[in-house]
């Protein structure tokens, strides 16, 4: 549904506005966004809703069962033609996900997993890096905290910011990033359906205190946070304390 918009290296061909002065939102995102709510909706009726484009309704505050969508992490990069942008979609049972969803079209790559079943991209079990050490680990974030993190822990390779959050952690959960870093600016539909990808593959996303999100609060916002093979968890986070 959204590929017909996309112009890979050029302005999208979807109709684009701003909301919060910043946030791109186009046509695409609120087209995938209508489709997914019916779709979910239908598929488990008792579920409550969680989207970025959709008006957030305090009744999933009392709901056992909650989807939380992102209909286009990346909405940027897609409207600027830029490839890392995906479909992202989580199932949380009192907090925690326990389905996770999240699709890059442009790269056709499916990464998907429930509580206890493993994770999986394009029918292959996903695990983590095997680095060893944080020295000469690939991380990628916001420049400023990959630079704090540098300092710390010493050289690292700095790999490219991915636009998208949630594929960001889901190239943590494949091994092709070794430590994903994570602004202050995160909600829950960037990260609950990863949540579950990364757990589900080896690794751990918490805050620099070692918590994990809990998700369908009143404020759905994170903190900053690293994710990373549960291994290195425990020097990444030392890495990132101030």
């Amino acid at each position: 549904m959204a590929l017909p918009f996309f112009r890979a290296g050029a302005k999208t061909a979807a109709r684009l506005w701003y909301k919060d002065r910043s946030s791109p939102v186009t046509e695409a995102d609120i087209a995938l966004d209508t489709f997914l709510k019916g779709h979910l909706a239908t598929l488990l009726p008792e579920a409550a809703w969680l989207s970025e484009e959709t008006a957030d309704d305090p009744i999933r505050l009392g709901k056992r069962l909650v989807w939380i969508v992102d209909p286009i992490d990346g909405t940027r990069a897609f409207s600027t033609g830029h490839p890392d942008w995906c479909v992202s979609i989580g199932l949380i049972m009192e907090g925690r996900p326990i389905l996770g969803a999240i699709y890059a079209p442009i790269h056709d790559r499916l990464y998907e997993a429930s509580l206890g079943g493993g994770a999986w991209c394009n029918g292959l079990q996903l695990q983590v890096s095997e680095e060893a050490a944080l020295k000469h680990a690939r991380v990628a974030g916001p420049k400023p905290l990959v630079e704090r993190f540098e300092r710390r822990a010493g050289p690292i390779v700095h790999l490219p910011k991915v636009p998208s959050l949630a594929l960001r952690l889901a190239r943590v959960a494949d091994g092709s990033i070794d430590v994903g870093l994570v602004s202050s600016s995160s909600h829950d539909w960037d990260i609950a359906a990863a949540d579950l990808i990364l757990h589900e593959a080896g690794a751990l996303l918490t805050d620099f205190g070692g918590s994990t999100p809990t998700y369908n609060k009143p404020q759905p916002r994170h903190h900053e946070m690293v994710a990373v093979a549960s291994r290195l968890h425990p020097r990444a986070i030392g890495a990132m304390r101030t």
